[in-house]
């Protein structure tokens, strides 16, 4: 196996017994220095420990917890207080030093090129001291490390860790059980929200991105789990404004559910906002195609035609999304705008009244938006400006 790719199928045995049964058989073998490492998900370390503990009696077993401001490994073990009389220490929390490094900019780019490919630049602290003083842990610990880690944190020392992680005695997986696993999907679906995205710390969002690619891993993701994950992966990279990786990411959701109407809209406002205008035309053409009721993608469409300044299109558009929703204000004054660049007065004022008895804030924006600039001067234009209280 090299350090470029794990090849889980060929390498490792086929059922979550058979693995625990070669991890206990590697463990009971190893005896002083060792290195392990675990795939297994947070929910499972605790009873992995357990049952660890009471297949091996005769070992003396321990645990290490790391948090996101551990940068020395060495002082961290050494400061155990019965490290000396340790076979077998299991290491939680590696990630979260990951966590805390790591810029979401850079994690979100490895969706733009390659599905699950990486980009590996710097090296956090704690992986630094991990590779610069291996020689040390093997003199001065004779313990076996087993480190129980998600998938990326693994290929994180593959890149950034490589000596380190070629003395490794073993690696092993452990995948969900299904149940886990559903579970895991909908939580990250259900907990899913743009505008807290937006807010969102580098680490904050890296961290979400790291907690869906190690479920996009999961050999027993069901086909929906999956779209579920990329939907929500491509609103994480939305809010990060990594618009090539929204794209790249609804074309996977595309491939797996041509039939989305949903996937096909957000992937419009992806092309749209890289100004793929004819492109973003064409998806929302397909949104409606298969979702006939989304006055969303109507709408859109009419932007989008609008940067084309194609209006009479545009204006086509937001009827057919007026037809499906009326009091749809922001179609109402875009067609107020679009009419008042055409020159059309009658049709500006009516859609302007319109978009204003439906949302008064209309009135304001009106006042300073420069679209009408070619209807201020008119008397009905002037009346319809006036604020509220003058009336």
């Amino acid at each position: 196996m090299t350090a470029n790719s794990i090849d889980w199928d060929e390498d490792l045995p086929s059922t979550p017994a058979e693995e625990y049964q070669a991890l206990v058989r590697a463990l009971r073998r190893i005896e002083g220095f060792g290195i392990i490492f675990v795939r297994c998900n947070d929910a499972d370390e605790e009873s992995l420990i357990r049952q660890v503990k009471a297949d091996l009696p005769h070992k003396t077993i321990d645990q290490l917890q790391l948090t996101a401001d551990s940068t020395n490994f060495y002082e961290a073990v050494e400061s155990l207080p019965n490290y000396k009389q340790t076979n077998i220490l299991f290491v939680r929390g590696l990630k979260h030093s990951l966590y805390a490094y790591e810029q979401t900019k850079q994690i979100l780019r490895w969706r733009a090129d390659e599905t699950h490919s990486y980009s590996w630049k710097g090296v956090p602290k704690i992986l630094a001291n991990l590779n610069q003083q291996r020689d040390r842990f093997r003199d001065d610990f004779k313990i076996c490390f087993v480190f129980l880690l998600p998938l990326f944190a693994i290929k994180y020392l593959i890149h950034r860790a490589p000596d380190f992680y070629d003395w490794r005695s073993g690696i092993f997986e452990f995948p969900m059980e299904k149940d886990t696993l559903d579970r895991e999907v909908y939580r990250v679906w259900l907990e899913g929200d743009y505008n807290d995205y937006l807010i969102w710390t580098d680490a904050q969002r890296y961290r979400k991105l790291a907690e869906i690619q190690n479920l996009l891993e999961e050999p027993q993701l069901p086909l929906d789990g999956k779209v579920n994950l990329l939907s929500e992966l491509a609103v994480l990279s939305q809010a990060a404004g990594e618009h090539k990786s929204v794209l790249h990411t609804w074309d996977e959701v595309l491939r797996l559910k041509p039939d989305l109407g949903v996937a096909w809209s957000n992937r419009g406002l992806a092309l749209a906002k890289l100004g793929r205008y004819e492109e973003a035309i064409g998806s929302w053409g397909k949104a409606i195609e298969f979702k006939p009721d989304s006055y969303e993608a109507w709408y859109n469409r009419g932007i989008a035609l609008v940067n084309l300044e194609r209006y009479e299109e545009a204006i086509d558009s937001w009827n057919k999304a007026l037809k499906l929703k009326p009091d749809y204000h922001k179609a109402w004054n875009n067609k107020a705008c679009c009419y008042s660049l055409w020159n059309q007065v009658d049709k500006a004022i009516e859609s302007l009244q319109q978009a204003i008895e439906l949302n008064p804030k209309y009135r304001e924006m009106a006042k300073t938006d420069s679209d009408f600039d070619n209807i201020r001067s008119d008397d009905r234009f002037k009346a319809l400006i006036e604020d509220s209280d003058s009336e």
